[in-house]
């Protein structure tokens, strides 16, 4: 029963570590469209303030070409992460499974003990 213990203590920390690899991939991808919605607002306004909004055009503010680039490195990462946290929720519920018949198996055995305790008593 003690090796199984430690066993349950391993696989909670490793379902918690892998609970918060997610939650910083779910982190970063707020963050980075936040920053890209932060950047959109940005560009509007200079092209507004520019009055050109055609990215070809040869006055087209070079903030703004910047700000694009910026934007779409940012929308490339998070596509990037998307896929990082596909793979990473897959190993959480890999890990949370493992965890559970773990648990039911050290719950069996207990009511395996509660139940021959008493037949033990009787002999």
């Amino acid at each position: 029963m003690k090796s199984r213990d430690a066993v349950i203590r391993l696989k909670r920390f490793e379902v918690d570590e892998k609970r918060r690899k997610v939650e910083e991939i779910e982190s970063m991808i707020g963050e980075f469209n936040h920053m890209a919605t932060d950047l959109d607002r940005q560009i509007a306004i200079e092209q507004e303030r520019a009055g050109v909004s055609d990215v070809n055009h040869y006055a087209y503010p070079t903030f703004a070409k910047a700000a694009i680039q910026r934007r779409d490195n940012l929308s490339n990462s998070v596509a990037g992460l998307e896929a990082k946290l596909a793979v990473a929720r897959g190993e959480l519920d890999e890990a949370s499974e493992d965890l559970k018949k773990i648990e039911l198996l050290q719950e069996r055995d207990a009511e395996r003990l509660r139940v021959d305790r008493p037949r033990r008593r009787r002999s």
